[in-house]
């Protein structure tokens, strides 16, 4: 019985050399990484990139904002305050962010991830 694994390609190992990739990257790594890429697609839907309004969309930076927050909050604990400081502010620059774009404002507490942060003003 082979164990050899081909992709659609007919390539062979392409899966299995992933896994081994990933394997290698330290979990520290892969949690700031993903915070990393959350902020910027949360930033460029708050409006803070180049194009600004044209690509503002409040709705999909609330969403974004709100895992950001979630990740955060559950994996400060397990990376440490040397990485999860650079994080929270970011975060809390993001939530600033949104709440001086946002023509309503939330009520205290109720913006985008202020229920893992507790409110941001």
């Amino acid at each position: 019985m082979s164990t050899d694994h081909t992709d659609q390609n007919g390539t062979g190992a392409g899966a299995s050399t992933e896994l081994r990739d990933i394997a290698e990257v330290p979990a520290v790594e892969v949690i700031t990484t993903t915070a990393v890429h959350l902020m910027s697609a949360a930033a460029v839907k708050v409006g803070l990139a180049d194009e600004g309004e044209e690509l503002k969309d409040l709705d999909e930076a609330r969403k974004l904002i709100t895992a950001l927050a979630g990740l955060v909050t559950a994996a400060a604990p397990e990376i440490g305050s040397q990485h999860a400081a650079p994080l929270r502010d970011g975060l809390r620059s993001l939530q600033l962010a949104f709440r001086e774009a946002s023509t309503i404002q939330d009520a205290p507490g109720k913006g985008p991830g202020e229920k893992y942060t507790g409110p941001v003003n």
